[in-house]
């Protein structure tokens, strides 16, 4: 059954360049939403530096950032599954990344 409904569906081919193939490293994000969408700013925080850099910004449709959140949970749900449950942070991001401050 689940095949039919696949080959009733659209082909879509999706290029993929080397250069975003690589990724963007973000250990925070933040989310701000209007009437129409919602915008996803990924950051990188670096120990030590109290100023941080946007190092890519994503728009959603309200319903694309919808139908994101279920297929994280999701994929969170099958790592977790394999993986064991993930530790959630309990206070919030760690500033200091847990380690020594450094000193000159």
């Amino acid at each position: 059954m689940e095949e039919n409904q696949n080959q009733n569906q659209p082909h879509l081919d999706i290029e993929l360049s080397e250069e975003i193939a690589e990724g963007i490293y973000s250990n925070l994000a933040i989310i701000t939403h209007s009437q129409s969408e919602f915008v996803i700013d990924f950051i990188k925080i670096m120990p030590g530096v109290p100023k941080a850099r946007v190092k890519s910004r994503i728009v959603l449709t309200p319903q694309h950032a919808k139908r994101l959140v279920k297929a994280l949970a999701d994929n969170i749900s099958k790592f977790e599954q394999m993986n064991g449950k993930i530790k959630d942070l309990e206070n919030g991001f760690p500033m200091n990344f847990g380690g020594p401050t450094a000193q000159a």
